[in-house]
């Protein structure tokens, strides 16, 4: 009984130990910073202003000014089959953004899903200003 027992509880941990690893967008070190006044962040003067910035993060970052005057960064890696490292492009205006891959859509002021098939928000970073500079990490 004991040994029965023992094996249905290995099989039970061995089924549990097999999920998605694919499931998430990696975890990588993002340390981005820049001067506010350099001219490829104007379009975060105003509100609901974006931009992309490649090389950080797993497919790039994008900034977005928010309506109550924060920011807030995202990885560019669509978290709807992040295994695919799809890089999600802003819209016009920027107040969304879509996977090109699959039509899923979020939208910037929280990341979260707003179009199908997508069901995960961005993945999201810290920012912080200080000094008239833009700092993203994590």
């Amino acid at each position: 009984m004991i040994k029965k027992l023992g094996i249905i509880t290995a099989l039970i941990l061995s089924c549990l130990a097999c999920g998605k690893t694919g499931d998430y967008v990696p975890n990588v070190s993002v340390n981005f910073q820049m001067a506010l006044a350099n001219p490829a962040l104007n379009t975060l003067h105003n509100p609901g202003g974006a931009v992309i910035i490649n090389g950080y993060g797993v497919s790039g970052l994008i900034i977005f000014r928010r309506s109550g005057g924060g920011y807030a960064a995202y990885d560019r890696c669509s978290p709807y089959l992040p295994q695919n490292k799809s890089a999600i492009m802003l819209d016009n205006p920027s107040l969304t953004c879509t996977d090109p891959a699959s039509g899923a859509k979020w939208l910037l002021e929280d990341g979260s899903p707003v179009k199908a098939p997508a069901v995960k928000s961005l993945k999201e970073y810290s920012v912080n200003i200080s000094n008239f500079e833009i700092f993203v990490s994590n």
